[in-house]
């Protein structure tokens, strides 16, 4: 297996080519995060990912977590690789300072995530659900929630998890039928099961602090009645340490195809008297505060689909490299690396380009999310809160297809050898596959997509994005070099500009047809939002090259942006015509004949 190596120089171009970071870093409240302390954070960050996470990667997976006796035993390494991780405050990077955070931006926190996730998604996956919580915790909980668990979940000292899904419920929450008993000292006994909670149990931290969905008894059915507690594995004495065990334990973890060292725990609230827990904000508003974790957790999990790619692809330059079989196309008589096979070469471009939209798209909502938090205009706040609505689906749905995508042509470079675990590449697959079904399936994003995010305005948000792409083609249009990629990239806002019309048109009349196209549409908004990006990048690739500098990543650059436009944004006619006919044909079919 190939080590793992941040890219560094692609990332410090997105940030600031693309992202932004001299905008962010002049929000209020973000003045510290200057280029060259970013850079600083970035290179120490590579450092722990290179040479901590990522040697645990293949071991863990193939030790995987343990279970026996209601608790977990994580896989050697992992215990010490987390106290080094929580000791350098990695876990706070960008939480509040008044609680032990950095306070810094999103933007640094996601750039520093993605390394994460192509070290090591197994080990990423504590952090990114502790994160959730905090922030949860942070935006709903009481001062004393707050006072009482942000300060050693932000340290690392405890870690966070949310219990949503149960046996019976699954995707439908409006099934949930744990039970929340009020006592007369103003907490909870909860009862219940809660099944795939990732990293419900491990012997990483002192204490693991969940958030559980459950039912008071007066509560109405369905989603609106739903609350919040937060259930701590021990509970806290009033002074801040540990006091006695809860009745919060798990039963056991499933057994997986991938994300082996990340245990998966079934979760039994309350088989002994009742675990103790406390109602978070307002009862019945559960559903509402989950989301918050929810959302946050569905960018994370994008930016998973972005980390298995580029190590996916890192993995497979370098067996291609390296690969001696077969002789050049062109004749000559010596055995030569696949590196040199045009299909060979054709796989690796469109993992590299793919990974490169990926990357530009998830740093520049990241951006925005700084500027709908801390921008000192409100209407600005939220045009930018309106972008990130649109795009967090994109994110979460897009980038882990096609993260799902780019690991399979990972193995498929590799040949036989992508086959077998040594190398890596099937473990790369493995890990992917799970990204496009937790927090959301695929589907579920492209429905909130069609239905929340762009018929509830009217489509008002994503014609103001193409217009930004607009603008992107008609300047790059005005330069030679790259006068075929905007030809390719507005054939590309073309059908996206078709498809809108058309599900802005049908919705409200054929929802289910129009629902038939929702994947696709979501792929086709990914793959043109993509297209954006890297048509921003060859302007700011060009320039550079305008200006005398000599270096060939910049080179590279243009020439990935071309080749993403020519095998890439091809694809978005075809995706259009799918959300604009495809409806009729998939539903004519009768139900007795699937």
């Amino acid at each position: 297996m190939s080590d793992y190596v941040a890219p560094l120089k692609d990332m410090r171009f997105v940030l600031n080519e693309l992202a932004g970071l001299n905008e962010v870093s002049a929000l209020p409240g973000y003045e510290e995060a200057t280029a060259d302390v970013v850079d600083a954070i970035m290179e120490e960050a590579a450092k722990l990912a290179s040479d901590v996470l990522a040697p645990l990667n293949a071991t863990g997976d193939r030790e995987g977590a343990r279970w026996s006796d209601n608790a977990v035993t994580m896989p050697a390494g992992f215990k010490g690789a987390y106290r080094q991780f929580a000791d350098n405050g990695w876990g706070g990077l960008d939480c509040p300072v008044e609680f032990g955070g950095q306070g810094l931006p999103k933007l640094v926190a996601a750039v520093v995530s993605e390394m994460w996730r192509s070290a090591n998604h197994a080990f990423s996956l504590c952090p990114l659900l502790t994160r959730g919580a905090i922030e949860a915790i942070e935006l709903t909980g009481s001062q004393e929630q707050k006072e009482t668990y942000l300060p050693k979940m932000i340290s690392g000292q405890w870690t966070g998890t949310m219990n949503l899904t149960e046996p019976q419920a699954g995707s439908d929450l409006a099934a949930v039928r744990t039970r929340a008993e009020p006592q007369a000292d103003g907490s909870y006994r909860i009862f219940g099961q809660k099944i795939f909670i990732t990293y419900g149990d491990h012997d990483m931290a002192e204490n693991i602090i969940h958030l559980v969905l459950g039912r008071l008894p007066d509560a109405p059915e369905g989603v609106k009645g739903i609350s919040l507690f937060v259930v701590p594995k021990f509970l806290v004495n009033a002074d801040g340490s540990l006091g006695g065990r809860n009745d919060a334990y798990c039963v056991s973890i499933e057994h997986k195809l991938g994300i082996h060292a990340s245990p998966t725990a079934v979760m039994a609230y309350g088989d002994h008297g009742g675990a103790v827990g406390y109602l978070v904000g307002r009862a019945n508003e559960g559903l509402k505060y989950m989301f918050i974790m929810m959302n946050a957790a569905r960018y994370s999990v994008g930016l998973e689909g972005l980390g298995l790619s580029e190590r996916a692809y890192q993995m497979a330059l370098a067996y291609a490299k390296e690969r001696i079989q077969g002789r050049a196309i062109e004749g000559s008589s010596a055995s030569v690396a696949i590196v040199r096979h045009p299909d060979v070469r054709r796989m690796l471009m469109l993992m590299r380009s793919q990974t490169e939209a990926m990357r530009a798209l998830s740093y520049t909502v990241a951006a925005a999310i700084d500027k709908a938090l801390r921008h000192p205009d409100p209407a600005e706040r939220a045009r930018q809160q309106a972008f990130v609505d649109l795009m967090i689906p994109i994110v979460k749905g897009w980038l882990t297809e096609t993260g799902n995508e780019i690991t399979w042509l990972g193995v498929q470079v590799h040949g036989g050898m992508g086959y077998i675990e040594e190398t890596g590449a099937a473990q790369l697959l493995r890990d992917a596959r799970i990204t496009t079904i937790y927090e959301g399936t695929t589907g579920i994003q492209a429905n909130d997509l069609i239905g929340r995010k762009v018929a509830r305005d009217g489509g008002a948000t994503l014609r103001a994005v193409i217009v930004l792409m607009r603008e992107a083609q008609q300047a790059a249009a005005k330069d030679a070099a790259l006068s075929e990629l905007a030809t390719a990239f507005s054939s590309s806002v073309d059908a996206l500009e078709r498809a809108t019309a058309h599900l802005l048109a049908c919705f409200a009349s054929d929802i289910r047809g129009t629902s038939v196209g929702a994947v696709p549409f979501l792929k086709l908004l990914g793959i043109v939002s993509g297209g954006w990006l890297m048509t921003r990048a060859a302007l700011a690739a060009q320039a550079h090259l305008a200006a005398g500098e000599a270096d060939s990543f910049y080179a590279a650059k243009v020439a990935s942006a071309a080749f993403y436009a020519a095998h890439v944004l091809a694809a978005a006619p075809g995706l259009a015509q799918i959300v604009v006919g495809g409806g009729a044909s998939a539903l004519a079919i009768e139900d007795d004949l699937l």
